[in-house]
């Protein structure tokens, strides 16, 4: 199988193009919910900060 792409890496150019060409697209409604679900699932992995009994609270 032959790849347009040769590298992994791009040129600072090439990912200046592509950004300008995906601005003001809208994301369907199935990947806002699959976005929304991932960061669900990310922020109940992460714990919260421990709490030190000698701070006053602020």
């Amino acid at each position: 199988m032959e790849y347009k792409r040769k590298y992994r890496q791009l040129s600072d150019s090439t990912k200046q193009k592509i950004s300008q060409s995906l601005k003001g697209r809208s994301k369907g409604i199935t990947h806002k919910e699959n976005i929304s679900t991932g960061l669900k699932k990310y922020w109940s992995q992460v714990p919260n900060k421990p709490v030190d009994d000698n701070q006053p609270n602020q």
